[in-house]
């Protein structure tokens, strides 16, 4: 069973930085693609970053590139979300997501994903 534990959210004041990270267990393909994603209240589901583990390259929403950055370690089975220079308006619930396929580019859309985790907050005040 696939299971994706996310955790490093917190409260920080804008123009700090956090830490995501998401544990990928119970995998079992090859090639995957994986994002972040995020959600405010009362707003979709956005995604935020994502990535290919076989050379897939990295993606990003225009509204955190330069700020935000994604990351793996296929070793670890984990996924990384470095976010630096945070605005209020990033506050929101974070999700990984994984789809075992490659891709190139990998999708931002949350439709395309198989697998999700439960979320971490992030709360960015002024």
């Amino acid at each position: 069973q696939v299971q994706l534990v996310e955790s490093g959210g917190g409260s920080v004041q804008a123009e700090g930085s956090l830490r995501l990270s998401c544990v990928l267990s119970g995998y079992r393909y090859g090639c995957k693609s994986m994002g972040w994603f995020r959600q405010a209240p009362g707003q979709e589901r956005e995604g935020v970053a994502a990535i290919g583990s076989c050379g897939g390259g990295t993606y990003y929403a225009d509204s955190v590139k330069g700020r935000f950055t994604v990351s793996q370690d296929n070793a670890k089975n984990t996924l990384y979300l470095q976010m630096n220079s945070l605005k209020p308006e990033d506050t929101a619930m974070y999700y990984c997501a994984v789809r075992g396929q490659f891709a190139a580019p990998v999708p931002l859309d949350r439709q395309w994903y198989s697998y999700w985790g439960q979320g971490t907050q992030v709360t960015v005040s002024s």
